[in-house]
Parts: C-alpha cells; sequence; structure tokens
C-alpha cells in the first residue's frame, strides 16, 4: 500500500498559517521546543538566501491515532479538529512561526538600514527578549519608522504586510523623501523580502491510511539519523589536491590536545579562526571560509590550534566553564583562538595580564549578549579590537560598552542560553561551588560522578501549586537554579526548601553555611529558603549574583533595560 498522499511543496507562510489556525499540530509526545535565539536566526537568514532548510514530515490525522497538542505559542488547541499531525521539522516550524508571529521569548527584527548599506542579512537580523523595554519600544510604529527597523511579525502574511508597513513609513515624507525611500524600500523587497514570501519547503503529506505501527517506525528512523553538511569536509576534499589532509590534521589535533574532545571542538571552528587571522581584514562568513587558501592553512594550523587550546584552558581554569553545556557561546571559540594565535604568548608576567584581559573579555561578552545577533561580524570586530587592547591598546567595544540590569536574571531561562550558562559558570568561578551531597569543591570529575546538573532550588511543582506561581518563566529563571547532585535532587523532590534543607542543616558536622555560600544561597535561620518565601529569595539572589557581575565584567552601575518586574 501507498501511504504517500503527495509530496508538493508548501510556502512558508501557508504552513505557518496552518499553525495558527490549528490546522496543523504535533504529536502530545514529541520534544518541547528548545532552539536558541541564535538557531532560529541561522534558518530565517537561510530562508533569505532561498537555501534549502530541510523537508518537513505530516500526517493527514483523521484516525486520531496520537494526542494532539499545538505549536508553542500558537492559540490553544481546546479541542478544536486538525488536519495534519507534524511527524518531522517541529524545531524548524515552531522557531519561525514565534518569529514571524511576534510570539514568545523573543521578537525578531530587521535593521532595513543596514540592509540599505549592503550588509549581510545576517547582520541586519537581530533578537530581543519580549521582556525587556527595547523590544517594546520597538514594538511602537513610531521607533520602527525613525529607525527603519522592521519587525518579522510584518511579513507573517507575506510581501503584502512588508509594502503596508512601507507605505505607512514613508506617506509623512515630503514628496523627494518619499520617492528616494520608497525606491530604496523596495529595492530590498526584491531583494530580500521576496526571498522570504516566496520560500517553499519540500513537504511529504504521508495519508490517512498509514498504520499507527508504521507512524512509529517512521519517528524511530527520524530521531536517529540526520547527517549536518559540513564545510571541513568541502575543505578537506578540495585541499587533498595541495598534498593537505584536514582530516589527519585535525585527528593529531585532538590527540595532541585532550582538550578538544572534551569541548566537543567542532574542527570548522579552526578553520574560521584561520580566516580570522589570514586575512588582512578579519572576516570568518561561510563564503570567506570555503575561499580560504591551501597556504593560509599551512601558516596557520598549528598558531591557530595552539591558540585554541589555551583559549579553552582559561574558559575552562579561570572562567569555570567545565562542560561544553555550559559555554555560553560555542561561536566565541574562533575569535578567541585567533586573537591568541595572533599575539602569541608572551613567556613573561603579561601572560597573566592577558588571561585577565581575556577573562573579562569573555564575562563581558557573556553577560552583554555580544554573540546573540550576527556572532561572525563581532567576531571580526574582536579579533582586531581585542589584539590591540591585549598589546596595550584601548578596551574593546565590547568590554567598554557592556550594559546589564540585574532585573533580567528574574526573566531568564535556560533558553536564554548566554546568560544562563555565563551565570552557572560565574558561580563555580567566583564562589568555589561545593555539591550538596558530598560538600566538596564541584569539579568537572564530580559533576560525572554525582550526577550534578542544573536544577530548581524551590521546586518548580511545589511553586505552581502551592505558591500559584502559573508562568514557567517565573519559576524556572536563572535566579531559581543552582547544581544540584543527582541524589540531592531525588531528595528533594517537590518539597519546599524549609523541609529539604532543614534536613541538610540537621545533619551532624555538615557544613551547611559554607555550601549555601557557594551557591550563592542566602544562609542563616531567617533566610528565605527556610521561611519559603519566594520573593524574598529571588530579591536576596539577585543582588548577590549582580554584585558578582559587576565585579568580573568592571560594571559599576544598572541600566534600565528591563520593561516588567518578575511575573507570577
Amino acid at each position: 500500500m501507498n501511504i504517500f498522499e503527495d509530496t508538493n511543496p508548501r510556502a512558508l507562510k501557508d504552513l505557518l498559517t496552518e499553525i495558527h489556525a490549528r490546522v496543523s499540530v504535533l504529536p502530545d509526545f514529541q520534544r518541547d521546543f528548545v532552539w536558541e535565539p541564535g538557531a532560529t536566526q541561522e534558518l530565517i537568514v537561510s530562508i533569505a538566501n532561498n537555501y534549502p532548510a530541510g523537508s518537513i514530515l505530516r500526517v493527514r490525522d483523521t484516525r486520531r491515532t496520537f494526542a494532539a497538542r499545538e505549536f508553542e505559542g500558537a492559540p490553544a488547541l481546546n479541542g478544536a479538529p486538525h488536519t495534519f499531525l507534524v511527524l518531522d521539522g517541529q524545531q524548524r516550524l515552531t522557531s519561525l512561526y514565534q518569529a514571524f508571529y511576534g510570539v514568545g521569548e523573543h521578537r525578531y527584527f530587521l535593521d532595513l538600514r543596514k540592509l540599505q548599506d549592503d550588509a549581510d542579512f545576517e547582520e541586519a537580523l537581530f533578537d530581543v527578549r519580549a521582556s525587556t523595554k527595547w523590544a517594546q519600544k520597538l514594538g511602537k510604529f513610531e521607533t520602527q519608522a525613525a529607525d527603519l527597523i522592521l519587525p518579522l511579525s510584518v511579513l507573517k502574511g507575506g510581501a503584502g504586510g512588508y509594502l503596508t508597513w512601507v507605505l505607512k513609513v514613508t506617506n509623512p515624507m515630503e514628496a523627494r523623501e518619499r520617492t528616494e525611500m520608497l525606491d530604496a524600500l523596495t529595492r530590498l523587497n526584491d531583494r530580500w523580502i521576496k526571498a522570504i514570501d516566496d520560500y517553499h519547503f519540500p513537504v511529504v503529506t504521508l495519508s490517512d491510511r498509514t498504520e499507527a505501527d508504521a507512524l512509529c517506525t517512521i519517528f524511530e528512523t527520524l530521531n536517529r539519523t540526520g547527517v549536518k553538511l559540513s564545510v571541513f569536509e568541502l575543505l578537506t576534499a578540495r585541499f587533498w589536491p595541495h598534498g593537505i589532509n584536514l582530516r589527519a590534521l585535525w585527528e593529531k589535533a585532538v590527540a595532541s590536545h585532550p582538550i578538544f574532545e572534551s569541548f566537543e571542538v567542532d574542527p570548522y571552528y579552526v578553520l574560521q579562526a584561520i580566516s580570522l587571522v589570514a586575512r588582512r581584514a578579519p572576516s570568518c562568513k561561510r563564503s570567506d571560509v570555503l575561499s580560504l587558501e591551501a597556504l593560509a592553512v599551512t601558516e596557520w594550523w598549528d598558531k591557530v590550534i595552539q591558540g585554541l587550546s589555551l583559549g579553552l584552558e582559561i574558559l575552562r581554569d579561570d572562567c569555570r566553564v567545565m562542560l561544553p553545556k555550559w559555554l555560553p557561546y560555542q561561536t566565541m571559540l574562533p575569535p578567541l583562538a585567533a586573537i591568541i594565535a595572533r599575539t602569541g604568548t608572551p613567556g613573561t608576567a603579561a601572560e597573566g595580564v592577558r588571561r585577565e584581559k581575556l577573562a573579562r573579555w569573555f564575562w563581558c561578552a557573556v553577560f552583554g549578549q555580544a554573540y546573540e545577533s550576527a556572532p561572525n561580524s563581532q567576531s571580526a570586530r574582536d579579533v582586531t579590537d581585542v589584539t590591540t587592547w591585549l598589546i596595550g591598546g584601548e578596551e574593546p567595544e565590547v568590554v567598554s560598552s557592556i550594559r546589564f540590569d540585574p532585573r533580567a536574571l528574574r526573566d531568564v531561562t535556560p533558553r536564554q542560553r548566554s546568560i544562563y550558562r555565563g551565570t552557572i559558570c560565574l558561580l563555580l568561578a567566583s564562589k568555589h561551588t561545593r555539591d550538596f551531597h558530598t560538600g566538596a569543591v564541584i569539579t568537572s570529575q564530580l559533576i560525572g560522578d554525582q550526577g550534578i546538573d542544573d536544577h530548581h532550588v524551590f521546586p518548580a511543582d511545589y511553586l505552581a501549586k502551592k505558591k500559584g506561581i502559573a508562568t514557567s518563566r517565573a519559576r524556572d529563571c536563572i535566579l531559581n537554579r543552582t547544581l544540584i547532585d543527582r541524589t540531592t535532587n531525588q531528595m528533594i523532590s517537590n518539597r519546599p526548601p524549609s523541609e529539604y534543607l532543614g534536613q541538610l542543616r540537621s545533619t551532624p558536622g555538615f557544613p551547611f553555611e559554607k555550601v549555601l555560600n557557594s551557591h550563592c544561597l542566602p544562609p542563616g535561620s531567617n533566610s528565605p529558603l527556610l521561611l519559603n518565601d519566594y520573593e524574598s529569595f529571588l530579591d536576596w539572589r539577585q543582588k548577590e549574583l549582580w554584585a558578582e557581575i559587576k565585579r568580573v565584567t568592571g560594571l559599576t552601575e544598572a541600566t534600565d533595560l528591563e520593561a516588567t518586574g518578575p511575573q507570577a
């Protein structure tokens, strides 16, 4: 029996409309949406350039084989009848739906002035957390018109939404200015907006005759297959005739520097670093990496490998990035390797000065979210500016211009990888964080041995059921997370802090205050933890973590960036 109904391409805007109308839904057992904003941006850039972005697999669901749920951010299903279950493509479609419909934790925008100046689409695209004042300001048409910032949500219905927005921007202008602006914005429509409007995904639709066991087999196959295209492999083939075996070079580098394997380093980052140091004007865009000359690889490979190894050691030992999952931005590795490759190793006390500066650059880039948008452009700037700083020049902009509002800590969840992961590393670096079970200072070895991971301080279930805090973000924020071992986490379950911490506190000889202090948690008999006072706890921890952020970044005062306080 042929289970295929059709294999026709479908317009992106139509697929998103179907999600909004609850025509397309998800099997209830599908994992939650997990993509970070950077991944969403990369997908949007691919679409704007009309690059392939994979196919979508769905089934016409008349049999109601599986329980269904709506896409995250879409209108609630509430029993509404649906037509299709999406089997493959959830993460891509969810990210695009949230970006183009202006829902979810981030808002996405296009800086049209940058596009007018012939910047790459990647450089013009950026996201802002929805809870910030900047996001609210950009949501106002007056700001959009003045700065030529286009919300991606304008494009959800296609190019028509863009043209309506353009007319609204240009109508108040004087005739000559209006004509010039209309011409400029029309060119952008022809170059970029139409590409998004016309984008089609290959869609395979299975018929409603597809049996449940066949669908289960398809799910299993999808979950264990999928090969990512690799620039490294392409260049391995291209350099082979030149006597350069990239694969062998990389295998030798990994054998000589085990830290590469520990941090699951993608060899593509080495090529990006070479592109940054080998060019007069640093650049590590995909097109620049693909155009690398064999001579550049021969000249810079060893220096970049040494730079990457030392850079990772600084991150591990000085900044306490102990596992790859806690590295806020993988995209910081190419500029870090390039900077060290350029400056060399002083072999004097100046080495200590350089390490201090590189650590400060790391913390400022992390808490300033410098690599959240257009990381390739940020890498190019930092290679030039940080190198100058290391040899005695002025502070780079990423350090001198950092801004941070500590209230953001109330809104940052695991999806905001920069601040969330950075805070975990900051605890480890600043407080010599101790294990709740053994009392030992946490190391990468102990993390593995004790099953240590980030968990809630006030259990999420307790907050929802006993405190009435319905918003997951208010329960999952970084202020309510710390590193807890498997044994302790099982003991915590859904108990309030007064119960499980009281049990630890009553254990003879247990270094209770020392352990809590090491996690930036309030000790003492009047601790809001022992009183189960969640709001006071958030206030206390926000103040403590903000003090640590100021110490490592050099900040002296907060910037008023957040639009709202904590949400219940």
